[in-house]
């Protein structure tokens, strides 16, 4: 039997974000550690708002992060008869009672964090008249809203949660897993630590929301152990820190808002905190593991800088992530001496820190595409790329001296000219006799695979979207999402979908895994080689 048991509880009614992985990686990390068990469950008490469509994304994203739950997957629906019968059993020992009272009645008597709450006018009805309003609620009699059954324990009490807090309400909906067979459905705070008892979890980890919450969770539990319906030892409800991240909202209600109004694409674009989102973009379940173990667990709410977890996505690709060349801004570049018509290979590594992976061709010709950044006739201090007269190094390649630039009639560069020197190619003997300071990539124009590129950055530019009172819309980034056509070395074009390259002095990028075709990858920046936001806050 397993030493401890835990479980990642989520409701099927939306897709999992990064916050979710914090309590994914603790709950699985957990049981792993200490040969324990851990369960995915999914708390399905709200039929409007659930669908299966949520519970595959659900599965597919645990599973993706690298945890298994083995058989141990369950349902809230699983045990709606035997919740069914704990509610009967609250009312006859006296615990529970039917409330008429609407809504509005039950939240204008419920009191304030300084006035005490009022009792409800049905609060004293008999064990008889709840019982048969309960079962006539649950056999469809009433109409949603007209009845709630509430837990009696002291609507006094400083804890606004133990004020008789409702256990079922009336809902005329289908169930995604259980059809049409309940008129009633228990509320999620009722539910929970049943189900928590049920499956003997030893230890339910939540995030603070709930801390007030546990004397609640304790009341009921004890109260149904006493009733002989549950078997001791009963579950421990612990409370830990949710995550806040910095330059993103985690709010249910909010990524919803984003996707609807088409502020992004969709739920899993890779500008959201949604795990299949940040899937799409390239992160790795080894990265948001580290950012969990890098970022530990306290009862202490904090913020946690976006710049963190992308560090965690840098380590981990950059020991992963082979090495390819990428021209995002492409500048054509003449050999004037090279002979027309000919080609030849140079050798580049695959992975600088692993020999074992390899070399790999690329072609070379007379025309090739070059940064743009990587000319300017007018060079500043420091400036060691090409400028007439100067000499760089083609990276794998040979030493070019640049001769000169064509220019259109607007004065912008339309192609850069130079000479090569045909015994300066890397790694032939006496190559090394050439010393200069620049270094710069390319592909050949002959050669290179045009391919869609999405620079995506940050959604949003303040580090708390929102603050201040202000419409967190208005602190969504307009640069978050830039599409170019870039020149890319062939190798690239075979890339399978969700393959994660380097191209080198860009960045981290990947094969978008919807968009991409055999033969016809589209690409998708991950993350910069460096944290570039550090300079914009200052």
């Amino acid at each position: 039997t397993a030493k401890i048991r835990t479980r990642f509880p989520p409701e099927p009614n939306g897709y999992l974000h990064i916050g979710h992985a914090k309590s994914i990686c603790l709950n699985f990390g957990l049981a792993r550690d200490y040969g324990g068990a851990c369960h995915l469950r999914f708390d399905d008490t709200n039929p409007e708002k659930e669908e299966q469509e949520y519970v595959d994304a659900i599965v597919d994203a645990v599973r993706w992060l690298g945890f298994d739950w083995g058989r141990d997957e369950y349902f809230a629906s699983d045990y709606f008869d035997f919740m069914y019968e704990a509610a009967q059993s609250l009312i006859g020992s006296g615990h529970a009672y039917v409330d008429s009272q609407s809504t509005e009645e039950m939240r204008a008597s419920r009191g304030t964090l300084t006035e005490p709450g009022r009792n409800s006018p049905y609060r004293e009805r008999s064990v008889e008249e709840n019982l048969d309003l309960f079962r006539r609620m649950e056999a469809g009699e009433f109409a949603d809203g007209a009845h709630v059954l509430r837990a009696k324990i002291d609507m006094a009490s400083p804890n606004i949660n133990l004020r008789d807090p409702a256990l079922y309400r009336i809902k005329h909906a289908t169930h995604h897993r259980a059809g049409d067979k309940w008129n009633v459905y228990p509320m999620y705070t009722f539910a929970h630590p049943i189900e928590d008892a049920l499956e003997r979890i030893t230890h339910s980890i939540c995030t603070l929301e709930f801390e007030d919450q546990r004397p609640f969770y304790d009341w009921l539990l004890e109260r149904l152990a006493e009733d002989g319906l549950l078997a001791r030892p009963l579950p421990q409800q612990i409370e830990f820190a949710r995550l806040n991240l910095s330059y993103v909202v985690l709010s249910k209600r909010k990524l919803i808002q984003l996707v609807q109004e088409r502020h992004v694409d969709g739920w899993d674009d890779p500008r959201l905190p949604t795990l299949v989102g940040a899937r799409r973009r390239g992160y790795t379940p080894e990265g948001f593991r580290a950012f969990a173990e890098r970022i530990g667990v306290s009862k202490a709410d904090s913020w946690i800088d976006y710049g963190v977890l992308e560090e965690c996505m840098r380590d981990d690709l950059n020991a992963r992530a082979e090495r390819r060349i990428a021209v995002l801004d492409p500048l054509k570049l003449v050999i004037d001496n090279y002979p027309e018509g000919q080609e030849e290979e140079c050798l580049a590594p695959n992975h600088p820190q692993q020999p074992e992976l390899g070399k790999r061709a690329m072609p070379f010709s007379k025309e090739l595409w070059i940064e743009r950044e990587d000319f300017t006739e007018t060079p500043p201090k420091g400036y060691f790329r090409l400028f007439p007269g100067n000499s760089v190094r083609l990276r794998y390649g040979f030493v070019v001296k640049c001769t000169g630039c064509e220019k259109d009639p607007a004065g912008h560069v339309t192609a850069v000219h130079c000479e090569y020197f045909p015994d300066s190619k890397s790694g032939t003997p006496g190559a090394d006799a050439y010393k200069v300071k620049g270094n710069i990539h390319w592909v050949s124009a002959k050669h290179a695979y045009r391919a869609e590129v999405r620079l995506y950055d940050r959604l949003f530019k303040a580090p708390n979207p929102g603050a201040g009172g202000r419409d967190y819309l208005e602190d969504l980034n307009p640069d978050s999402k830039t599409l170019i056509t870039a020149c890319l070395e062939p190798a690239l074009k075979e890339a399978r979908p969700e393959a994660r390259f380097q191209f080198e002095r860009h960045g981290y990028f990947v094969a978008d895994r919807v968009d991409s075709k055999t033969g016809a990858p589209v690409f998708n920046r991950t993350v910069t080689l460096k944290d570039s936001w550090g300079k914009v806050e200052k």
